[in-house]
C-alpha cells in the first residue's frame, strides 16, 4: 500500500512538474501568445439596466485624473478642510478623478442620448470614448433618435460632431431654452463664457434646425420630463425617466463630487457659473431624491454613476446603485 501511495504521489508530481512543459508545448504548435507583452487595450466600460420598459446604457466617455481637488471643489474652503473631508471617505486628500458618463435611454419607440462626452477633441487625452462605448453596447450611432443637451459645457457637446458632420445622423435634438440663448448670444464674446461660446457655436448652432426647446416642465417624449436645476450654468436641466412606476433622476452637473459636492452642498465650485444658485439646486434636487427615496444618474459620479443619496448632517451621503434595478 505505501509502495503504490508514493508511485501515486510521484506520478502526480510528475504531471505537476510536467505541466509548464507540456503547455510550453501546446503553445507552441498553436502558436498561443503566453507572453505578459501583450496589448491590454480595452473597450470603454458601459452598464446597463432597466426602469420599467426602458433600456439604460451608461457610457465611460472617460475619466480625468487631477491634483489639488480644492482648486475645483470648496474653493471658499481651506485645502485642509477639503482634504480632511476626502480623507474621512477613505480618498486622497491632494486628488481626485473625474469622470463622464452619457447615458442612453431606449424607449422602445425612441433610442435618446443624454450629453455626448469630449467626441474627437478629447480622443488624445483617452477620452472620447462613447461612440466606442454604443458599440460595445450593441448600438450605432444611426440607431439615434433624440439627442438631449443638460447643457452646453464642452465635455458634453463635444460628441456632436464627427469629422465636421452631426455624429448622429438621424436624431433631433432637445435642450433648454435658456441654455441655449445664453451661449449663442454675441454678447459672451471678451467674457470668460467666449470659449464656451465659440464651442456651442461649432458644435450646437448648427444643428438648430433640427432642435426643440424646452422649459421646466417640458415632455422630450411620454415619461421623460426636463426640470430647471439652473446654477452650474445659466439653463441647466436635469430629466426625469419613468417607466412602469420606476423612476431615474438624470441630475447631469448638479453635484460634480460624490463626496465633496453632496455631503458639503454649499461648497462652491469652480465650474459653477452662479455659485449662489448651484448651490441652492443641489439642495432642493437632492433633498427630493432623499425624500422620495430616487434613484439618479449623475454625470460626473464613480461609474456607471448611478446611486441614491440619503440625508446626513450637513448634506447628503451616496449610496451606489446595487440589484435595484434587477428584481
Amino acid at each position: 500500500m505505501i509502495s503504490l501511495k508514493r508511485r501515486m504521489l510521484l506520478g502526480g508530481a510528475g504531471v505537476a512538474l510536467a505541466s509548464p512543459m507540456i503547455m510550453a508545448a501546446a503553445s507552441a504548435q498553436t502558436g498561443a501568445d503566453t507572453s505578459m507583452d501583450i496589448n491590454h487595450a480595452m473597450p470603454p466600460e458601459t452598464h446597463r439596466f432597466k426602469v420599467g420598459k426602458f433600456e439604460i446604457v451608461v457610457v465611460k466617455d472617460g475619466a480625468r485624473p487631477s491634483d489639488n481637488p480644492q482648486e475645483i471643489f470648496g474653493t471658499n474652503q481651506t485645502p485642509e478642510v477639503v482634504g480632511a473631508l476626502l480623507e474621512a471617505n477613505f480618498l486622497p486628500a491632494d486628488k481626485f478623478v473625474n469622470s463622464f458618463s452619457p447615458t442612453l435611454v431606449n424607449t422602445g419607440s425612441e433610442v435618446i442620448l443624454f450629453d455626448t462626452g469630449f467626441g474627437e477633441g478629447g480622443r488624445a487625452n483617452g477620452n472620447g470614448r462613447l461612440l466606442e462605448g454604443l458599440t460595445a453596447a450593441g448600438y450605432k450611432r444611426e440607431d439615434v433618435t433624440i439627442v438631449v443637451l443638460t447643457h452646453m459645457h464642452g465635455d458634453h457637446i463635444g460628441g456632436l460632431m464627427e469629422g465636421g458632420k452631426p455624429a448622429f445622423p438621424n436624431a433631433r435634438y432637445v435642450t433648454g431654452q435658456a441654455e441655449y440663448d445664453f451661449w449663442v448670444d454675441p454678447a459672451r464674446a471678451g467674457t470668460p463664457a467666449e470659449g464656451g461660446h465659440k464651442g456651442v457655436l461649432a458644435n450646437v448652432k448648427p444643428l438648430a434646425e433640427k432642435m426643440t426647446f424646452i422649459g421646466d416642465g417640458g415632455e422630450v417624449v411620454s415619461g421623460v420630463t426636463g426640470m430647471a436645476a439652473f446654477g452650474h450654468s445659466p439653463g441647466h436641466m436635469i430629466y426625469s425617466v419613468e417607466s412602469e412606476g420606476r423612476q431615474l433622476v438624470l441630475t447631469a452637473d448638479t453635484a460634480n463630487h460624490f463626496v465633496l459636492s453632496l455631503q458639503r452642498p454649499d461648497w462652491e465650485v469652480r465650474f459653477d457659473m452662479d455659485k449662489a444658485a448651484a448651490a441652492a439646486s443641489r439642495k432642493k434636487v437632492f433633498d427630493m431624491l432623499a425624500t422620495d427615496k430616487l434613484a439618479f444618474l449623475g454625470y460626473h459620479m464613480p461609474f456607471p454613476a448611478v446611486g441614491y443619496v440619503e440625508k446626513i448632517d450637513q448634506g447628503y451621503r451616496f449610496v451606489p446603485k446595487a440589484y435595484q434595478f434587477d428584481i
